[in-house]
């Protein structure tokens, strides 16, 4: 890849590279983990943003500035209880002092820290796992429950308004027509049953109900980094989404990618089921943190938020469908169809549980 070395060697402390290797298996960006020399330096991230997806891409390392000094300010003066460790991200600095470099063919390249000894995985093992899930997002918020979202720049205009989305449905959905099979006649009966409640967040957030606050965006079960050793969340990855929203955003959403045992990509969308045991572990792991800044009208509106971003992403799926897959990736045509099958068959496993899940948030709270 054009000026991969050069890149690495802004942030390498001598300017000298040991060895460079892809990393990890993101679509948005491409991902490299450096190992300077001499030995013993440690290793970081090496990162070409897509600024295709990102246009502004000063915007996000101005709010991961913000979310890292304020997140480390705030370890500081309230230490963890012993036997846990909690990392938190932090670009590097090129030589001239800035956190990014861009190339000379215009590419925007970023370097962030290393967390040693931690792994992710795509699917929750067991309660214990889904615990230490739910421990992280708590973690998360707390320690940005006092940042002013007005801090953070809005780097994705939209995300998670789920009218805005449905109106996008609307549009494209008049453009091209109902598709003819089965699957797809489903899905929009699905969507057609369930259009006058999905503004229910932001018309909870209008009328005042609910407020923005810092959030990490895209919160799944994957972009939670876990101690090779114990097993414990030691941090949260994958910052670039961080920005103004509700809570209620990341909570849905984690708990969606958390409670599907067979995952996003199933090829058997039928058998999707919300699994109330593993909710009930998310949640415990995360009001541990998140009872001291959660408020009664927060608690109101959390099975809404398990409902909503099921559906939410359901439809965005299916828009793309309908669009001709131009937006996620798909591996074929009908990828984008059995991808909002799979979470609009979650969507309806969770409102077949809605009492049994506002139990579990009652006796949490």
């Amino acid at each position: 890849m054009d000026h991969l070395a050069a890149a690495a060697a802004q942030f390498s402390p001598q300017g000298q590279v040991l060895d460079i290797r892809e990393y990890g298996n993101g679509n948005v960006h491409d991902t490299f983990l450096v190992i300077p020399e001499p030995a013993g330096e440690p290793r970081f991230i090496l990162q070409r943003l897509n600024t295709r997806v990102f246009r502004r891409p000063e915007l996000l390392m101005g709010n991961l500035r913000t979310f890292t000094e304020h997140a480390r300010r705030r370890l500081q003066q309230a230490p963890l209880n012993p036997g846990r460790r909690w990392e938190v991200l932090g670009a590097l600095t090129a030589p001239d002092g800035r956190d990014f470099f861009i190339d000379p063919a215009g590419s925007f390249w970023r370097a962030l820290s290393f967390i040693d000894a931690a792994e992710t995985f795509d699917l929750i093992k067991d309660t214990g796992h889904a615990w230490e899930v739910g421990y992280a997002l708590g973690m998360f918020h707390n320690l940005l429950s006092d940042l002013p979202p007005a801090r953070l720049a809005d780097t994705l205009p939209g995300f998670h308004i789920t009218p805005g989305y449905l109106a996008h449905y609307d549009a494209v959905l008049a453009e091209s027509g109902a598709p003819p099979s089965p699957e797809a006649s489903y899905a929009l009966r699905f969507v057609a049953a369930r259009r006058t409640w999905a503004p229910v967040l932001e018309d909870a957030r209008v009328q005042g109900r609910l407020s923005l606050r810092a959030i990490h965006g895209d919160p799944k079960v994957n972009n939670v980094m876990l101690d090779a050793d114990t097993g414990q969340a030691v941090s949260m990855v994958d910052l670039d989404t961080i920005k103004p929203g509700l809570v209620h955003y990341d909570l849905g959403d984690c708990l969606r990618s958390g409670c599907n045992p067979l995952g996003e990509e199933t090829e058997e969308w039928e058998r999707v089921r919300f699994e109330p045991d593993l909710c009930q572990a998310i949640l415990s792991g995360y009001l541990s943190l998140a009872r001291t800044f959660l408020t009664e009208n927060d608690y109101a509106y959390l099975y809404d938020a398990v409902r909503l971003i099921a559906f939410e992403l359901g439809l965005r799926f299916f828009t793309d469908y309908l669009s001709g897959n131009v937006y996620f990736k798909a591996g074929h045509p009908e990828h984008n169809l059995a991808r909002a099958l799979v979470q609009f068959r979650l969507t309806a496993s969770i409102e077949s549980q809605a009492m049994a899940i506002a139990a579990i948030i009652n006796e949490l709270r």
